[in-house]
């Protein structure tokens, strides 16, 4: 009887490859050839499930949405009810900061990969639509925030969403970087998250 392959583990495998690789050097380092030597295997076996770097590269960055949905998953599970908007979001934003080992590494990928996009508008069309949701998404508190009135009537819910996605995303720079420790981050954070929660 013919071994039955788990091509979903081996894809798994390769792209979990692909970030070591990218993690360590860059992605420029990352090649067929990089991905197979890292992930023990051949380089005709990467090139049967990812005919091109991008796919692996959205592949990869695939992998990691979906750590960082099960990580804040987790994080949001544990919140004491009933969730306040300032609540959740802030236990969202705090789980996609780059604050231990494995978001760390995940973190230098996906900063690699919008690198990347930067020149490849076609490879970046999917984290458009995760920032998309996401702004939408904290806007959305921002606006159940305003309706009780713990936040300022006067705000534009989905301007204060973007730049405060952009500040967790730039404190992620930062601590990738070394420029911040993880309280200063946290710290900072947490001051443009009352900002805009409590006024």
């Amino acid at each position: 009887m013919p071994k039955k392959v788990d091509h979903q583990a081996r894809r798994t495998l390769i792209a979990d490859a692909l970030m070591r690789v990218a993690a360590a050097s860059g992605l420029e380092a990352v090649s067929l050839r990089h991905v197979a030597a890292e992930a023990g295997v051949t380089s005709g076996m990467v090139q049967h499930y990812f005919a091109t770097k991008d796919e692996m590269m959205s592949f990869a960055l695939a992998v990691i949405r979906e750590r960082n949905e099960a990580r804040v998953t987790r994080a949001v599970g544990a919140l004491s009810q009933p969730l306040t908007p300032h609540a959740l979001v802030r236990t969202i934003l705090v789980e996609l900061l780059p604050l231990d080992e494995q978001r760390r590494a995940d973190g230098r990928v996906a900063l690699a990969f919008l690198a990347y996009t930067a020149v490849r508008p076609a490879a970046a069309a999917r984290m458009r639509e995760d920032t998309d949701q996401m702004v939408t998404f904290i806007a959305d508190q921002i606006r159940a925030a305003q309706a009780t009135a713990s936040a300022p009537a006067a705000l534009n819910p989905e301007h204060a969403a973007a730049g405060l996605l952009a500040a967790m995303e730039g404190l992620g720079v930062y601590l990738l970087g070394g420029q911040y420790d993880a309280q200063t981050a946290v710290s900072a954070l947490d001051d443009h998250l009352s900002l805009i929660f409590t006024g």
